[in-house]
């Protein structure tokens, strides 16, 4: 073990500490990194020698959430944490600015750990774990082009907040991420609710700033324990093989890559690869030749971008493919849309739900539960592949939540619209920025279904390609080629009023925050354009939702009426739902939720809900069941749960010798409330309800108590005749 190393420095006016040697001394690399009292450890292992027959950096990030760390125990039947999406989304947030940095030809297995020890549920430990893998490596014998320094940038008050908190974030405008070297940014990812572009640039600028003394830090740690480097791998080809397939490729590659066609130009590309390694797989290996290959394919797709402002479809560099948007494609779901460009296809579907049906959160933010869900479904049938369909990637979970949150800031509030929403995207063809696609899906199905939106969400992602001089083209619209063979594939969501979301990847060691916006601003274009084609397919929410969606009634109670509508144990409530089939939500401010797709159903329950919270009124007339015989009187429940007493002198207009003589137990009679003593007793007359109904009404004037009881017109008759039955 290395002697423990503790170094600081203030970010956004907190101490940020790095200490290593204490902790995991097995490990090639520890560090713990602690801002205010959230802490994690970040660990980084190197397998001794290189995995045999791969073509990739073998890099794993793994982001645990120790559940202790915020006090709490987990939820689920076993009580020990699971792997959530949450954490899924940190491992690809590490993963994206220090997989660019280190070396691409490197082979042997890394492995990243960063573990929660402490939560204080203020500041975020998700940039601490992207400081933590940079530190880690930082000092590891590994090549690494770092260090990385990544804070985050708040919008409140209009005024731009460096590592806001928790709290802080709820009343923000803009949670943005950037991650970047001494010398350029390689990573930025945020949500926003409609930021101008400007101010987002602006934004990246400060944090690209700020990173600054987060990378001097870990500079200073790496001089004081940082183990010698190894010699980055080399790549390079063969000359000779390069010569080889150069002079048996020229002028096809180029008829091979005009094909408009993804399918046609990519069997072009696999015929022409066969045939190099049919001809010169006897001398040199077939690697090598493959490898000469996509060299020069990937200098043919670029140098024309460069040289020619010529794209591989024919496009101008800010052109968009052509698309298509419908709507109301499925007849039974609550909201369907399909989006088309070129040829990604994706379509979205929409469901409704009562609250109770929000997702349960068990993590280590401030948040419990969510009720706008978005999933996207990327099967292999989609880029014309064969795989085992399972459990979602780590890249399926990454763009459904990247398009989740470029929807959430135009999803209305709980108050103005009490439903869980779920959005799932299908991927049925693709062949670039599906995330994208699906944002545009999904805000045409919300449209689709009813749901009334603040506005049109779009989104498209940008590209780059670099030369050797300096020079760069930015992309509009990448194809997936594009994406592959270019630099830089920069995702960007939004409104007509501003960004909602962004996603920066990178294959550079960085990029300027000028260049970055450029992108937006040529991003925006592209936005406008697209949301002027959705908006010829749909321009507002459907004035109703779908016929088979669940309606849901909103009612106010007494907040002390609560424990009347949930009964002992839940009875009560339960007893509602059997009785209805509806669902009821009720929070701790009276609010009730009734969900029912049965409108009759529905206002039975909040009839139920009413008679059960309604305070009992003086001059009032209920129906109620006789629930006890007195010798001076009945109980009689007029509500669940309150009783009164009929005193034998109020039991008939006429003289009443017995009580059994006129009710029994459990005979439903009406009564009328003739008054509440200071104790709360309730005092109640049939004999007044009676003497209501004899009274004959004037010409014209309708019998308002015939009216309401009905079966009670001829109660003072029937009772009469069975009090001399018993005679």
């Amino acid at each position: 073990m290395i002697k423990s190393q503790s170094l600081e420095c203030k970010v956004g006016g907190r101490n940020l500490i790095i200490n290593t040697g204490k902790l995991a001394g097995q490990a090639g690399g520890a560090v713990t990194v602690r801002y205010g009292d959230t802490v994690v450890l970040v660990t980084a292992c190197v397998s001794n020698e290189p995995r045999e027959g791969i073509d990739f950096l073998p890099l794993t990030i793994e982001y645990e959430e120790r559940l202790y760390a915020a006090g709490k125990i987990p939820g689920g039947f076993f009580r020990r944490e699971g792997h959530s999406n949450e954490a899924t989304l940190v491992c690809r947030l590490v993963d994206r600015p220090v997989r660019p940095l280190l070396p691409k030809g490197w082979r042997n297995d890394i492995q990243i750990v960063a573990t929660v020890l402490s939560a204080d549920q203020e500041n975020d430990p998700d940039i601490l774990a992207v400081i933590g893998a940079s530190a880690a490596l930082s000092i590891l014998e590994i090549p690494f082009d770092g260090p990385v320094g990544a804070v985050r940038i708040g919008y409140i008050d209009n005024e731009l907040i460096l590592n806001p908190t928790l709290i802080q974030l709820e009343s923000s405008l803009l949670d943005l991420v950037v991650a970047s070297t001494k010398q350029a940014i390689v990573m930025v990812e945020a949500g926003a609710y409609e930021v101008p572009e400007d101010i987002v640039t602006k934004a990246i600028e400060l944090g690209h700033e700020a990173n600054q003394d987060i990378v001097k830090l870990q500079e200073e740690l790496q001089q004081v324990c940082g183990k010698p480097k190894m010699e980055a791998p080399t790549n390079e080809v063969n000359p000779e093989v390069i010569s080889a397939v150069s002079s048996m490729v020229n002028g096809k590659l180029a008829q091979a890559l005009s094909q408009p066609e993804k399918s046609l130009r990519e069997q072009e590309l696999s015929n022409l690869k066969a045939e190099l390694v049919g001809s010169l797989g006897e001398s040199f290996p077939e690697e090598d030749i493959i490898s000469a290959f996509e060299t020069m394919v990937k200098a043919e797709i670029r140098g024309n971008i460069l040289n020619k402002a010529q794209r591989i479809d024919g496009r101008s560099l800010t052109d968009i493919r052509p698309i298509s948007c419908e709507i109301g494609l499925l007849p039974r779901t609550h909201g369907s849309a399909l989006f088309t460009r070129g040829q990604t296809q994706v379509l979205t579907i929409t469901t409704l739900g009562p609250i109770k049906k929000e997702q349960q959160l068990d993590g280590l933010g401030i948040e419990e539960t969510k009720r706008f869900i978005h999933h996207y479904n990327f099967p292999p049938f989609s880029s014309g592949e064969v795989k085992r369909i399972g459990a979602p990637s780590r890249r399926e979970i990454g763009h459904g939540a990247l398009a989740e949150r470029a929807i959430l800031p135009v999803i209305p509030k709980n108050e103005d619209f009490p439903y869980t929403i779920r959005l799932v995207s299908e991927v049925l063809s693709s062949s670039g920025s599906t995330s994208m696609a699906s944002v545009c899906a999904s805000s045409l199905s919300l449209l689709d279904a009813g749901i009334p939106t603040k506005a049109a969400v779009a989104g498209i992602a940008m590209g780059l390609v670099t030369g050797e001089k300096g020079d760069h083209a930015i992309l509009t619209d990448i194809e997936g080629i594009e994406d592959a063979y270019g630099d830089m594939d920069f995702k960007v969501a939004g409104t007509s009023k501003g960004v909602t979301a962004l996603q920066l990847d990178i294959k550079l060691k960085g990029i300027s925050s000028e260049i970055l916006g450029k992108a937006l601003n040529q991003a925006r274009e592209a936005r406008l354009s697209i949301l002027e084609t959705m908006q010829q397919t749909i321009s507002s929410s459907r004035p109703e939702l779908s016929p088979y969606a669940p309606r849901l009634y909103k009612i106010m109670i007494n907040p002390d009426k609560i424990g009347s509508v949930i009964g002992a144990r839940g009875k009560t409530i339960k007893s509602i739902t059997d009785e209805t089939k509806v669902t009821i939500d009720i929070d701790n401010g009276g609010t009730v939720i009734i969900g029912s797709s049965d409108e009759k159903a529905a206002r039975r329950a909040i009839e139920i809900i009413e008679s059960l919270t309604k305070d009992v009124e003086v001059g009032g007339i209920y129906t109620g069941k006789v629930t006890r015989l007195l010798s001076f009187g009945a109980m009689v429940e007029i509500m669940p749960g309150k009783e009164g007493l009929v005193h034998i002198s109020e039991l008939a207009e006429y003289r009443v010798d017995k009580v059994e003589d006129v009710v029994e137990t459990g005979d439903e009679i009406t009564v009328k409330v003739i008054g509440i003593d200071d104790m709360g007793r309730i005092n109640l007359s049939r004999r007044a309800v009676f003497q209501k109904l004899s009274k004959v009404p004037e010409a014209g004037v309708k019998d308002s108590l015939a009216t309401d009881y009905p079966f009670k017109k001829h109660e003072a008759q029937s009772s009469r005749s069975k009090w001399r039955q018993k005679r």
